[in-house]
């Protein structure tokens, strides 16, 4: 007699994918924040006693609504992954011959495209809507300046409004097991490298004709500084052409030997 209960290999599925997310954000995150207190103490260890108190008291805060995130992340994930394997039903596929070799990259893109522009939409509605930022949002933003450990810090209504994305993208648009990796990978490094609190890229590729389309810490630190502009994730297409965007932290574009000097940190 069969049962309505999810199965083992479901259960399986879930809790592996959870540990997965979690995993993957405790690495890059960790390897992050590692680089930054050797390269840029400044930033992550202020001199001072109470402060450098309240920067730990904000980095354990990070890390728990992160780990929180990464279980309802995981559970949509984990149960794409358990309807792929089990039944064929999304349309991950692994024979690269399957579709044309051109359709990887360009999966990947798409993937990107969609995830962005679904950020920056929901991203400018949960700050133009006061009830909206205080019940979801506002758990982002205690953080200031945010750490690399920020990247997935979330409450739970605003995990909820993304997580679902990019497994139901799955079941939509076909994508090779490999560049759905990529994209997963990628998702992760903009959302750890736009919270650095410093810019780990040179001036002239944040300021050249490729890289100026790019979002990076330069970029994302000003919204963190004043909110309402600079809403998006990977590409600065949105906020450019909604009038969002309004440009780049002069302080994070300054000669990396000179510390930051956030004003919480003065």
């Amino acid at each position: 007699m069969q049962t309505a209960m999810p199965t083992t290999a479901l259960w399986v599925s879930l809790l592996g994918m959870c540990l997965i997310v979690a995993v993957r954000y405790l690495a890059i995150s960790g390897l992050f924040a590692w680089s930054a207190k050797k390269i840029r103490p400044d930033v992550y260890s202020p001199r001072d006693p109470k402060k450098a108190a309240r920067m730990a008291r904000q980095v354990k805060r990070e890390i728990a609504w992160s780990l929180s995130a990464a279980v309802l992340y995981g559970l949509p994930a984990g149960l794409a992954a358990h309807l792929w394997a089990t039944r064929g039903l999304t349309k991950i596929y692994v024979d690269p011959n399957a579709y044309p070799i051109w359709w990887i990259p360009l999966s990947v893109l798409l993937y990107l495209s969609i995830h962005d522009a679904w950020f920056y939409w929901t991203h400018r509605a949960m700050h133009h809507w006061p009830w909206l930022f205080k019940k979801a949002h506002a758990v982002h933003h205690e953080s200031r300046p945010p750490t690399a450990w920020a990247a997935m810090a979330f409450h739970p209504w605003e995990s909820l409004s993304a997580a679902w994305l990019i497994p139901a993208l799955t079941f939509v648009i076909p994508i090779h097991i490999a560049a759905l990796g990529t994209v997963l990978t990628i998702m992760t490094f903009f959302g750890v490298t736009n919270h650095m609190g410093w810019e780990i890229f040179p001036k002239r590729w944040i300021e050249g004709w490729f890289g100026r389309h790019f979002i990076s810490a330069s970029h994302h630190h000003v919204h963190h500084e004043r909110y309402m502009s600079n809403y998006g994730l990977y590409f600065r297409f949105w906020d450019k052409l909604c009038g969002t965007d309004k440009g780049l932290s002069p302080d994070l574009l300054a000669a990396k030997e000179r510390a930051f000097k956030a004003p919480q940190l003065q």
